[in-house]
């Protein structure tokens, strides 16, 4: 095989509670993921001289630091392959955006080298080797919606409506890090049981981060409180991107249509198995 293209999808906390703060300053969540129809693409292209070139470079992440590098050394110290790759990112994904876009590129190379090198670890290797890079990188490795626990690991595959989603991204990058130390974010949440909670839609909980963003990032609150205007609007992640969700294409194109001037985002379905794993199960 010469090359391979595969997807990098966006995924959306439909919910997140933060339950705790562990003695090692993570925090406890509970999450609902979700993959979105619409990311990033990596084009993997093998080498045998073990060399890893990422393409092209992005501006503030020094290569070495960008998680698909780092992605692809850990699979090759984890191997002893002498291959090496490279790799072709169409970027689509906004960063700091709390859709994923680093842990699933991440991912995507992690799975993408593991085929490519014919490696042969298997999926559990995989999202053990992507949770030392990020806690959302087994989520994209494993490839299904899911109730997520712990820092985000715990995952349990859930089935979830494949709704579309309007999705905003406020002119804003915010750090995980400062919304994650604020001493406003809400950490004490009750913890939640997983069934029957998600048979149906998740609109009656919420993003205990979003409080902070808002007060911290007023672009965000401008956009979520014009979003809310035609149903339920939420951050996802730590931001800055904001959601709705609706039940049709039509509508919600017809709202994205009606956007402030200034304000970037897409329209995408929600899927419950990654694009990712959809490629690859039709080049088995």
């Amino acid at each position: 095989m010469t090359a391979l293209t595969l997807p990098s999808p966006a995924k959306l906390n439909l919910f997140l509670h933060i339950t705790g703060r562990r003695d090692d300053g993570y925090h406890e969540l509970q999450t609902l993921f979700q993959f979105l129809d619409h990311g990033d693409t990596l084009t993997l292209t093998p080498r045998d001289d073990g060399a890893i070139h990422l393409y092209p470079d992005i501006d503030g992440v020094p290569t070495e630091q960008n998680l698909i590098v780092r992605a692809a050394r850990r699979l090759q110290e984890a191997t002893g392959t002498f291959l090496g790759a490279d790799i072709l990112l169409d970027k689509q994904l906004p960063m700091g955006g709390g859709l994923g876009g680093g842990s699933s590129n991440a991912a995507t190379t992690l799975v993408g080298l593991n085929h490519l090198w014919q490696a042969r670890l298997d999926e559990d290797q995989l999202a053990d080797l992507g949770l030392a890079l990020g806690a959302d990188v087994p989520v994209f490795v494993r490839g299904q919606a899911a109730f997520g626990e712990g820092v985000g690991e715990k995952l349990t595959p859930v089935q979830v409506p494949e709704d579309w989603f309007v999705v905003l991204k406020p002119d804003v990058e915010i750090s995980t890090a400062e919304i994650f130390s604020n001493p406003g974010l809400t950490r004490n949440t009750p913890r939640i049981k997983i069934a029957p909670a998600f048979e149906g839609d998740a609109s009656g909980y919420r993003n205990d981060c979003e409080d902070v963003v808002k007060q911290l990032y007023p672009e965000v609150k401008k956009s979520l409180d014009w979003l809310s205007t035609f149903g339920p609007a939420r951050l996802t992640g730590t931001g800055a991107c904001i959601f709705g969700r609706f039940p049709t294409e039509a509508e919600a194109r017809n709202v994205w249509a009606e956007r402030p001037t200034g304000i970037n985002g897409f329209v995408a379905r929600g899927v419950n198995t990654s694009p990712l794993h959809k490629k690859l199960t039709e080049l088995e």
